[in-house]
């Protein structure tokens, strides 16, 4: 869950840094250096990270099958962070005055951040039977169930007119 947090995080901070650059003729301004952040020119990277964030909690409040659907639907999610990360990232043609290392990050932060949902997502899908559910602590335990249903056996034979302890 951890590596959930990590990576929503990572996306989303990846969404808030420039991911493109280049110069525009502005009319009377002349040529401008136009640059766009990660939300702007990967319009899936904030989405993705609140799926990876309410990934958390699916993954706390689920167990069983409903847990490993989560987890498979997070690895695609990490897959989807991690294609936008590396799709239209270029190596060079950057104008003068680009910020050029912010550009790296970013698609770098991107990349860590759908590694990271990737993580969790298998590591959900392995320990969907082990790993306890929301409210597990307080279900009552096969045995104690069997004990009350005795206890109604009890009373059912009360109300029949019959003696409970008679044969034992």
């Amino acid at each position: 869950m951890v590596g959930l947090l990590l990576g929503a995080a990572a996306l989303w901070g990846a969404s808030r840094l420039a991911w493109f650059a280049e110069n525009r003729v502005a009319g009377v301004r002349g040529t401008v250096l136009h640059t766009e952040t990660g939300a702007q020119a990967a319009g899936a990277l904030v989405p993705l990270a609140v799926l990876a964030l309410a990934g958390v909690a699916g993954m706390v409040a689920t167990g069983g099958w409903a847990r490993r659907v989560l987890g498979g639907a997070l690895v695609l999610a990490g897959l989807a962070a991690c294609w936008v990360a590396v799709n239209g990232l270029r190596t060079d043609g950057y104008p003068d005055g680009a910020p050029v290392a912010e550009i790296y990050v970013g698609h770098g932060l991107a990349a860590f951040g759908g590694v990271l949902v990737v993580v969790a997502g298998v590591l959900g899908l392995r320990g969907a039977t082990r790993m306890p559910r929301m409210g597990a602590r307080y279900s009552a335990p096969a045995a104690k169930r069997s004990a009350a249903e005795h206890d109604y056996d009890l009373w059912d034979a009360l109300s029949d007119g019959r003696d409970p302890t008679a044969g034992r």
